[in-house]
């Protein structure tokens, strides 16, 4: 599973995904997207949004904290490994 994570230092909701990602055990990448404008580039073409967080799970995008929509994505994820 593909796993990243849009963030930025200083926003408390990112903090709420890392925590959740930890809680599940999730590896994840993060890009902060206030150090580099490409990726906040790439995540805006993506989501279509310029607020973080936005996590994508190989391929699926997640707008906000959205604590159903990634328990969602990741047991589809985990079906589909089975």
């Amino acid at each position: 599973m593909n796993v990243r994570l849009f963030t930025t230092q200083t926003c408390p909701y990112c903090k709420l995904v890392k925590d959740f990602f930890q809680e599940k055990g999730v590896q994840y990448t993060e890009v902060d997207v206030a150090e580099d404008p490409a990726a906040a580039n790439e995540m805006v073409k993506l989501s279509g949004q310029m607020g973080v967080p936005v996590v994508e799970i190989d391929g699926a995008i997640i707008v906000g904290w959205n604590k159903g929509a990634l328990e969602d994505a990741l047991k589809k994820k985990v079906k589909a490994a089975a």
